[in-house]
């Protein structure tokens, strides 16, 4: 389907592959309260909020306890130089307050310094912690690995320790998310034979650059593969052109991305 795919299909279906994100520097209690407002739309609901961890027991208690709208946070966020300890207890109190799923950067910079047991020690440990339903998505901060051979070796390892999802990038370092850096880490699913998801974060801001992710993921796994449990966009900013697009206003400076 993606393929051929209405820029209203696309849309909609970006909708519902949506984490709605809010990790200013300055976000304050007032702009979870609209967060969780925004993450129910005529459209449909995003899969998810992704936000601090200090605003997780508000928005569980905003959202209730059975919310179709997941609950993520991130740990370890955004330098991943904290110890396994620290993350441990932060990820704790994280889903004992109230969330879902569990978005954890991976010790990157040990990583790139040829570290690679560090990674696999962080993941095992913060995945012992998540026990379903709670899902992990290890954020690899592929911008800043650069090399390809870099990226692929930490989506196995992520695979490899028990990851639910593999995520791009935090959206705060340079460069975010890159169709390059999406079709190694598709392909390392791909070649797992498990079923892990997939999130590109920072820089998908219109419907236009959904699609091409969309594509790309058909294209290296199937048409239909693309689903909340198999894929997800960490965005701030693509809510709004999807709502363009919806409610059949497309702006002009994103219709040119089509």
């Amino acid at each position: 389907m993606m393929l051929e795919a209405n820029n209203r299909q696309v849309a909609a279906l970006a909708l519902s592959l949506l984490d709605l994100t809010d990790l200013s520097d300055n976000c304050a209690p007032e702009a979870i309260e609209k967060l969780c407002a925004q993450a129910v739309t005529p459209f449909g609901h995003t899969a998810a909020i992704c936000i601090w961890p200090r605003f997780v027991a508000q928005a569980r208690a905003i959202l209730g306890p059975n919310s179709a709208v997941k609950i993520a946070t991130v740990v370890n966020f955004p330098s991943g130089d904290l110890t396994v300890e620290t993350v441990v207890a932060e990820t704790e109190k994280a889903i004992a307050d109230g969330a879902d799923e569990i978005d954890l950067v991976i010790p990157y910079k040990a990583f790139m310094a040829g570290d690679e047991q560090a990674v696999r020690t962080m993941i095992s440990a913060v995945k012992a912690v998540c026990t379903p339903p709670v899902l992990l998505k290890t954020i690899l901060e592929t911008g800043e690995l650069k090399d390809r051979g870099l990226i692929r070796s930490a989506s196995h390892i992520a695979i490899q320790e028990g990851a639910d999802f593999i995520k791009t990038s935090t959206g705060k370092v340079a460069v975010n998310a890159t169709l390059e850096a999406a079709d190694i880490m598709l392909t390392c699913i791909r070649e797992s034979g498990r079923k892990v998801g997939f999130k590109p974060a920072g820089g998908v801001r219109t419907v236009g650059d959904a699609r091409l992710y969309l594509n790309l993921a058909a294209t290296i796994h199937s048409p239909d593969w693309p689903m909340p449990s198999t894929f997800r966009f960490g965005a701030s900013g693509l809510l709004g052109d999807i709502l363009a697009v919806l409610e059949g206003r497309e702006p002009a400076v994103a219709a040119a991305a089509y």
